[in-house]
């Protein structure tokens, strides 16, 4: 296989991934085929996308961040609750998270903490707090945000729409700007970008507070859909926005990361999640099965990786 043709293939095979995904429940299930069917299938597309873009900034420095989930969660409470009845303080309360992950960021730098350890004890704390201030699952979301999450767009569900404006605009921001490669340099050769002058700390800082502004959208979007708070609503995000990061074609290490990847891999697990549904598998093994896809395309990426480095 030439080299041109493998590093194409890598670079859609998350949308290849999506769209058999896609022909399989429509085989399955054809009613699901319309607007209407679309819009119960991706419907907590949107709020995974966030997340999953909030951990690839992070990913994209080297780091990883254990805490969304929790974050994701609190943020969720807080716009259930004081977002609703007090927003000047609902509002001071977002901003604070959003502060607290830049800390996180120039904590890790500059102290060379692992970036694991300090976010899985953040990601109690956050869980504390969001139990402090919704301790049973409760409260409603503010109008404003249900009237948003459930905008009926033309053509195709606002999820999609979203979606598509969410992944095109990081796109921009971190792959076709100056400043976007230098954060990208961050996580590929931090060396490099010092003695061009830029501050690795300063970088740091600013992919750790995208992260939690990213993370607070995608906690708003979640409480606008479920019109409600729970401390416990998204502690599964946490490792899906790991996976879609990796399923959308990022690495670990190195800051090579896709946007529209990432969006597609989040996607990709949502409809995971509703195909596995009408297969009627057990909640229990749904995890597994969703695991096992990521497994599969995984393998296929390292078939094809070392495709290009023999032709290399």
């Amino acid at each position: 296989m030439p080299d041109a043709v493998a590093r194409h293939i890598r670079l859609v095979l998350p949308a290849i991934s999506l769209a058999v995904l896609l022909l399989a429940v429509f085989y399955m299930q054809p009613r699901a085929m319309s607007y209407v069917g679309l819009n119960l299938l991706l419907n907590l597309a949107l709020p995974i996308a966030l997340a999953t873009i909030a951990q690839m900034f992070v990913i994209a420095v080297n780091e990883l961040d254990l805490s969304i989930g929790s974050y994701v969660g609190f943020v969720a409470c807080v716009g259930a609750t004081w977002l609703r009845d007090a927003p000047p303080l609902g509002v001071a309360a977002l901003a604070g998270g959003i502060l607290a992950y830049a800390v996180i960021g120039a904590l890790v730098h500059l102290r060379e903490l692992p970036s694991i350890v300090v976010t899985l004890g953040m990601s109690f704390v956050w869980l504390g707090l969001a139990i402090l201030l919704l301790p049973t699952p409760g409260g409603k979301a503010p109008d404003w945000l249900r009237t948003l999450m459930t905008l009926k767009t033309p053509l195709l569900p606002f999820t999609i729409w979203a979606s598509a404006i969410l992944a095109a605009a990081v796109h921009f921001g971190l792959m076709r700007t100056a400043y976007g490669a230098v954060l990208r340099g961050v996580g590929g050769n931090p060396k490099s970008v010092e003695r061009a002058g830029w501050s690795l700390l300063r970088a740091k800082i600013a992919m750790f507070a995208l992260a939690g502004l990213f993370g607070t959208l995608a906690g708003l979007a979640l409480v606008g859909l479920t019109t409600s708070g729970d401390a416990n609503i998204a502690l599964r995000y946490t490792l899906l926005s790991i996976a879609g990061v990796i399923l959308g074609g990022g690495e670990f290490t190195g800051g090579r990361i896709s946007p529209i990847g990432a969006v597609i891999g989040a996607m990709t697990l949502t409809l995971a999640s509703s195909f596995l549904s009408f297969l009627r598998l057990d909640p229990d093994w749904q995890i597994g099965a969703q695991g096992l896809i990521l497994i599969i395309v995984l393998a296929l990426r390292v078939i094809i990786n070392r495709t290009e480095a023999r032709a290399a």
